[in-house]
C-alpha cells in the first residue's frame, strides 16, 4: 500500500503566451512515463506512491517544462502522507462517491 498521495497543478508560464495545454500534457507524460499509480482531473493529477518518488516525479515535470521553453512554472501541491502500514489509496478516500 502506498504512504503517500501527491496532488498537483502546474502553472506554465508561455514564451509568447500560447496556451498552456501542451505543457501540461508534457508534464502528464513525466508522470505516464513514471509507472506510478495517477489520475488526471480537471484542475490538477493525483499521484499516488512514496512521497520520495512523488517529489522526484514532480522534479521532472518542472525540468521537462523548462527544456520545453516554459521561462518559469509553478505548482500547487497538496499532499496526505500516511506512513502506517495502513497507508492510503485513492480507492479507499473516494470509495463513497463512485458509482
Amino acid at each position: 500500500m502506498a504512504t503517500t498521495l501527491l496532488s498537483i497543478q502546474v502553472i506554465p508560464k508561455t514564451p509568447n503566451g500560447e496556451d498552456s495545454i501542451p505543457y501540461v500534457d508534457k508534464a502528464i507524460e513525466v508522470i505516464q512515463r513514471s509507472g506510478v499509480k495517477y489520475e488526471v482531473h480537471a484542475l490538477e493529477t493525483t499521484l499516488e506512491g512514496e512521497l520520495p518518488e512523488l517529489l522526484d516525479i514532480v522534479r521532472q515535470m518542472h525540468e521537462a517544462l523548462t527544456e520545453a521553453g516554459a521561462p518559469s512554472v509553478i505548482s500547487q501541491i497538496k499532499i496526505a502522507h500516511y506512513p502506517s502500514p495502513d497507508g492510503i489509496s485513492m480507492e479507499r478516500l473516494t470509495a463513497k462517491y463512485r458509482p
